[in-house]
């Protein structure tokens, strides 16, 4: 006998794969085109920045033209190294990212220009700087940057005037340093007097004022004139990711190191939205669905296949307990013992025992044949089933030839 099989094609495969997976795809698709566009529009924004080279908007090409002007070389460098050499004598040294410096290489500037006359100019410093090129100053927390007053004694800021400024604001506990641009009781503006044979230090907690979009604004080029060209020489520092001296093992960060903190979040929340959705997709909740099935398949078949899959696991075990529970079932009720005890050997071994009479197996026979362990190979099993089947027709020819009693009439 044939029987009917339907196999899924593969464009219906297809078809399903893509259903299930469109949205997924689709939000993925978002995620990327949004991120392309981010760091498209961030580039723009960041390209060239504090550069003194550059046109433009966070650049400062505007400003070293006009130090220019004034009769000021500015001298582009970018390792430590460069920096630490060419800030000689009557210089001024503008580091605009400090941050991003090593321990090493500020104790190296540090070291190098401390018994220099001239300037040092920091932009945004934070703590680990600050400990370098200013120990007694502590940062604050940050804060807009707004049009401030300079509300100090120093000469440049009282002849500037008001000023685009803000960002990090600076504690001192030096009391001849000069705190101006005070934004909440901080200033943005912190002048640290030389030492003797000494640089002084000038910290600044924006640097959006030395942008080209904003050095025409208010007093901004003048205080940029006057804290950049106090001297002829500038020595503009622009770290770079090549500076031999900022690959130290200790100082590199790791892989998730250089992930922002923001996209870290957004890769958990993902992962965990994946997980939901697979346990989703994985475990149907609720009672099953009956459906019908598309053939039908003969019972005969159907014990024949978990027959060869029997044999194909060597399943001696299940197979025979199958056959003896089976025949356990169906000798039940002709010997008359309740359904609940066919599988009782107290109860039904005395009953097929009684019901043969002298031509029954010993008692003993009887439960082996009917309770016994698993053959120990394939004929074995053959033969158990060869003896199931021969005392089940050999009960039930005795039932077939067993005078009835007819009632009375």
């Amino acid at each position: 006998m044939t029987t009917a099989t339907t196999t899924a094609s593969p464009g219906r495969t297809a078809h399903r794969l893509w259903t299930r997976s469109r949205g997924v795809l689709l939000g993925l698709l978002l995620l990327v085109i949004g991120g392309l566009i981010l760091a498209a529009l961030r580039s723009d924004e960041q390209h060239g920045r504090l550069d003194p080279r550059s046109a433009d908007r966070t650049g400062s090409r505007a400003l070293a033209q006009l130090l220019a002007a004034h009769g000021v070389t500015t001298h582009i460098v970018t390792t430590s190294e460069e920096a630490a050499a060419a800030a000689g004598p009557h210089t001024t040294l503008l580091i605009t990212t400090p941050d991003v410096l090593t321990t090493d290489q500020l104790t190296g500037l540090h070291t190098a220009t401390a018994h220099t006359p001239g300037r040092t100019v920091l932009l945004t410093p934070g703590a680990a700087p600050l400990q370098v090129f200013a120990p007694t100053v502590q940062p604050q927390p940050q804060i807009g940057n707004a049009p401030r007053l300079p509300g100090c004694s120093l000469p440049a800021a009282r002849r500037t005037g008001d000023v685009l400024l803000g960002g990090i604001r600076y504690a001192t506990t030096a009391s001849a340093a000069d705190q101006c641009y005070d934004a909440g009781g901080y200033p943005t503006l912190l002048r640290l007097p030389a030492t003797p044979k000494g640089r002084d230090t000038v910290l600044l907690g924006s640097a959006d004022f030395l942008y080209n979009r904003h050095l025409a604004e208010r007093g901004n080029a003048s205080l940029a004139l006057q804290l950049l060209g106090a001297h002829k020489h500038l020595i503009w520092y622009l770290p770079s990711v090549s500076d031999p001296s900022s690959t130290a093992a200790d100082d590199q960060p790791g892989f998730f190191g250089l992930i922002p903190s923001g996209w870290r979040w957004a890769l958990f929340q993902l992962t965990l939205a994946a997980m939901c959705a697979a346990l989703w997709r994985a475990r149907r909740l609720g009672p099953l669905v009956p459906e019908r099935l598309p053939v039908t398949v003969p019972a005969a078949e159907t014990t024949e296949g978990h027959a060869r899959l029997y044999e194909q696991a060597h399943a001696r075990d299940r197979a025979s307990a199958v056959l003896r529970s089976a025949t356990r079932s169906r000798l039940a009720p002709l010997m008359g013992v309740p359904a609940a005890h066919a599988h009782t050997p107290d109860v039904l071994l005395p009953a097929v025992h009684t019901h043969l009479g002298a031509a029954s197996l010993a008692t003993t026979d009887l439960q082996a044949l009917l309770f016994g362990p698993a053959p120990a190979d394939d004929k074995a099993l053959v033969h158990l089933a060869d003896q199931l089947d021969t005392l089940e027709s050999s009960i039930v020819s005795q039932e077939r030839h067993a005078p009835r009693e007819h009632p009375d009439r």
